[in-house]
């Protein structure tokens, strides 16, 4: 059954894929209950992503499912066993952190996304460095982004910042609080020969940085916040249910008039409270939906702007 899913997924999405130039991509999302595994493809590697359900086995009945189940995927999936990485994301006890170190190979390997190259890890971490179910947002913000000062906030390894840079933005400054992921960016920045003074990057907690900018001087503005996170860094503790109008408004505020905002959040009992929001809100989730994704997505995505005279409601 496992095999037989498989091998239909790889031959319908294979062909997608390669019709729109995509190598990094969602195969799997725990189509079948019995087989609780994420698939994605990177170029020649496969991540498999495993969820401990709550299986009724014994830890050695269970271990040899998972064998058998790999050796299913290597072998329907013909990928070598040197390019197959496993990952085991477990249920999370009380609320963590985004991201979580869970090795330290530092294997770093490249892929091509869109014309450009990034670095990613399949190892080390929850999350490998790219985000594959916003591939369509960063084309949006590619095309947005020429002759523009574009803010990555929340920026993660900086694949927005990448894009904006590709799309010919003139200045993009890049905000994390983590100094592994703003490195991590300048890699990604260098390695496409963006390195001028124009992208800089900046180490500092979101919330308290945002409100030491001026009103009115950057033009985009991407916003990928956690759903949650207590980390020691941050001054106070993140909940993008609770904090996400007064974080949409700080952003709202620095923007020029005509300004966009692209926010996002994993949170899937999200509610945006429309009725606070100073801008003009539109509902992009399904639009930036890859192919890859369409019926798993667990994300919602935002495009606020700014009307042409004001960047707050009249």
């Amino acid at each position: 059954m496992f095999a037989n899913r498989l091998k239909k997924v790889d031959r319908i999405l294979g062909k997608q894929a390669k019709r729109e130039g995509v190598s990094c991509f969602r195969l799997y999302d725990r189509d079948l209950p019995e087989f609780p595994l994420i698939i994605d493809r990177y170029h020649e590697h496969v991540l498999v992503t495993e969820y401990r359900s709550n299986h009724r086995l014994t830890e050695e009945a269970y271990q040899q499912w998972l064998e058998e189940s790999l050796l299913v995927i290597q072998q329907e999936l013909h990928v070598a066993e040197e390019y197959l990485h496993v990952k085991e994301r477990k249920r999370k006890e009380g609320r963590k952190d985004q991201y979580q170190r869970l090795d330290a190979q530092k294997e770093f390997i490249q892929v091509q996304e869109g014309g450009l190259q990034l670095l990613v890890n399949l190892n080390d971490y929850l999350d490998t460095g790219l985000f594959l179910d916003h591939r369509l947002t960063r084309e949006r913000v590619k095309k947005e982004s020429k002759g523009k000062k574009v803010l990555n906030l929340f920026a993660y390894t900086g694949s927005f910042s990448l894009y904006a840079a590709a799309g010919g933005a003139d200045q993009v400054m890049t905000v994390d609080l983590s100094n592994t992921y703003l490195n991590w960016a300048k890699e990604n920045m260098a390695l496409n020969g963006f390195t001028g003074a124009q992208y800089s990057f900046v180490r500092a907690d979101v919330l308290q940085w945002l409100h030491e900018l001026p009103n009115a001087v950057v033009d985009l503005i991407v916003l990928d916040p956690p759903t949650f996170s207590n980390s020691k860094m941050m001054k106070a503790i993140f909940d993008v249910q609770e904090m996400h109008v007064d974080l949409i408004n700080a952003c709202t505020r620095t923007l020029r008039p005509g300004g966009v905002l692209y926010f996002s959040t994993n949170a899937r009992t999200f509610k945006m409270d429309t009725t606070a929001i100073n801008g003009i809100i539109e509902d992009i989730t399904a639009a930036t939906t890859p192919f890859d994704f369409k019926g798993k997505l667990l994300r919602w995505c935002y495009r606020i702007s700014t009307n042409s005279t004001s960047n707050t409601k009249s």
